[in-house]
């Protein structure tokens, strides 16, 4: 994401490197390519103005403070301040106070907000043990019912419609009655998408938000529509005060300037971001994690904070007790390559690496890159899935023809596979032999115990 101004902030502050301090002429330079890029990314030029006044004025005001640090890191430091700044400062939580808690969804036509209101639900779910209802007030588009009611499927929680009911107000008012009756945290109330003009709509909005005083009220909009989106997230608010903004889509937008913009423009926060259609890529906003990733350092706390989502500890319990016996198998494999897919897009999760963002930008890395993999393990039988060992030469011919692959791709993988489990099994066993040690060498201990005498 954000591909464009992360390149253009980057030759903002190459001008700088191998200078031995800022200077009103560098750091003008600098501020003019830096405002550039944030027009480039579709911000208003006005807020890109005051943002690099602020910039300019913060570089001249710390020079002769900091002259010890190196002019292009002073700047890259400087700028992600004001990207922090100027996108919230800092995360923003979900009000779901209340048995249940309400939260109204509302956005324009095709933002994404019932593929939001299904990964706001499993997030609910699986992060916050909520018991969730989402509730089908989307009364006007063909098959929204049945889209939510698959989407919920999905996320694994309650759905409550009413498809002969064409009164989204009085739907929503049951469907609180309905969670008040079976118990539910949390209703989600998923409505139908509108235009900023269209005056009718509006008005229904409106009258679903005064009609059932939801604790929180989400702006889905689309990132990819640039400053449209700021101008209708301003549109919205000054019709129903909502409580924050979700950026869906955010894999798409290679420019930013609805990111960047919209908390400025509106004063509301960026409290969720969305990427993808899988219901498990969903994230908190975090202005300095994503200022991180503009300026290509990576956002390493989001990839820790998404293994531990899949972090099952009894799990690895078991794996690390297979591993110490040396049993770890092809079943074992599986199962580790499952919870690496369940973190997200890959390419999105190379990129968090601080440094991987631009090596990996115009490498296709497919999403499915363990196909092959499952394919050869899934080819095998159950009894050579446990026991690695029996795959001889006739065995890995037959799983070669049954996984669509070649007998060398199937000898390099098992290879792989069998150097990965015997490095494994060393290093859970603290097995360094080999390896130098902090004593200097592998005869280390002796000769520290022969200056003993």
């Amino acid at each position: 994401m954000f591909e464009s101004l992360s390149d253009r902030l980057e030759l903002a502050f190459k001008d700088l490197k191998g200078q031995g301090t800022l200077t009103e002429i560098n750091v003008a330079s600098s501020v003019k390519e830096i405002r550039r890029a944030l027009v480039a990314a579709d911000v208003n030029y006005k807020i890109a103005k005051e943002f690099t006044e602020k910039v300019k004025n913060e570089a001249l005001g710390t020079r002769n403070v900091l002259k010890a640090v190196d002019p292009g890191q002073l700047m890259t430091k400087i700028v992600m301040d004001e990207l922090v700044e100027l996108m919230g400062g800092q995360a923003v939580g979900i009000n779901v106070k209340g048995k249940p808690g309400i939260v109204l969804i509302a956005g324009l036509q095709g933002s994404g907000k019932t593929t939001f209101t299904g990964k706001l639900s499993k997030w609910l779910k699986d992060n916050k043990g909520k018991k969730v209802l989402v509730a089908a007030c989307d009364v006007y588009r063909p098959a929204a019912i049945d889209q939510l009611t698959v989407v919920a499927e999905q996320a694994g929680v309650d759905i409550y419609k009413e498809p002969d009911n064409k009164n989204p107000v009085a739907i929503s008012q049951n469907a609180i009655k309905h969670a008040e009756r079976f118990g539910h945290d949390v209703l989600i109330i998923d409505t139908a998408g509108r235009l900023a003009v269209d005056e009718e709509m509006m008005t229904e909005i409106e009258n679903i938000k005064n009609g059932i005083n939801p604790n929180e009220t989400l702006f889905v909009v689309d990132s990819m529509t640039g400053q449209d989106a700021v101008n209708t997230a301003k549109a919205f608010n000054d019709r129903i005060n909502y409580d924050g903004v979700v950026l869906t889509k955010l894999d798409g937008d290679t420019r930013g300037g609805a990111a960047l913009s919209i908390k400025y423009t509106v004063g509301k926060p960026i409290k969720f971001m969305s990427m993808g259609e899988k219901l498990d890529t969903l994230d908190v906003f975090h202005p300095d994690r994503m200022a991180q990733r503009i300026l290509g350092m990576g956002d390493v706390i989001s990839l820790v904070e998404r293994a531990q989502q899949q972090f099952d500890e009894k799990e690895a319990k078991r794996v690390h007790d297979r591993i110490l016996k040396n049993k770890f198998d092809f079943n074992d494999f599986l199962k580790q390559i499952a919870q690496i897919k369940k973190m997200g897009n890959i390419k999105d999760l190379i990129g968090m690496i601080p440094g991987m963002g631009k090596q990996i930008r115009d490498l296709d890395i497919d999403n499915d890159a363990f196909k092959k993999i499952e394919a050869i393990i899934y080819s095998m039988t159950p009894t050579e899935r446990e026991n690695p060992e029996l795959l001889n030469t006739s065995r890995k011919k037959r799983i070669a023809r049954g996984s669509g692959n070649t007998i060398t791709e199937v000898n390099q993988f098992i290879k792989q596979f069998d150097t990965m489990r015997k490095m494994m099994h060393k290093m859970s066993k603290g097995d360094m032999k080999g390896m130098p040690n902090m004593r200097g060498g592998r005869g280390g201990k002796k000769r520290m115990k022969k200056r003993r005498r």
